[in-house]
């Protein structure tokens, strides 16, 4: 059975194939950096590697969470980079039977072409999202890269 790992961003849960994420880390102090999207609310360094710390719920909803304290950090890995994910709580890892996972059909989620499907629960929808096309239907991701890598370049 796949396991995710489930979080609160915005008012909903989401999940993310739990191969996905490399670890959940409490927010620590983030460097902003001007002239990025809105959605990118700094760099972070964990475990020696620096990250761009994407706000979910800015990327989502067009709300900004960053502000709020006991936020939890999602670090995760996607062929483009290792992101950080601010999200509300990290839940937990379910294991997800194969029955009650729905791929996405609905026009209302043609926009956001990242959500891969429905884990449908007896008491709750959790919308599971895809890192990699999440991170790929970013604006601004290119220009987020090469700034990760400039940096990383000046620290060595």
């Amino acid at each position: 059975m796949p396991k995710v790992v489930v979080f609160h961003a915005g008012k909903e849960e989401y999940a993310l194939p739990i191969e996905n994420v490399v670890s959940i880390e409490k927010v620590e102090e983030v460097r902003a950096i001007p002239h990025l999207p809105s959605f990118v609310l700094g760099l972070v360094k964990v475990r020696g590697e620096l990250i761009p710390v994407l706000d979910l719920a800015n990327i989502l909803y067009d709300t900004n969470a960053g502000a709020e304290t006991g936020m939890f950090l999602l670090v995760v890995h996607t062929e483009t980079m290792q992101i950080g994910l601010v999200v509300k709580e990290a839940k937990e890892i379910l294991e997800v039977p194969n029955d009650s996972f729905t791929n996405v059909g609905l026009l209302a989620y043609s926009k956001t072409n990242y959500f891969s499907g429905i884990i449908n629960l007896e008491d709750s929808f959790i919308t599971q999202i895809d890192p990699d096309v999440l991170v790929e239907s970013l604006e601004g991701i290119r220009e987020i890269k090469d700034y990760v890598n400039e940096q990383k370049n000046h620290q060595n």
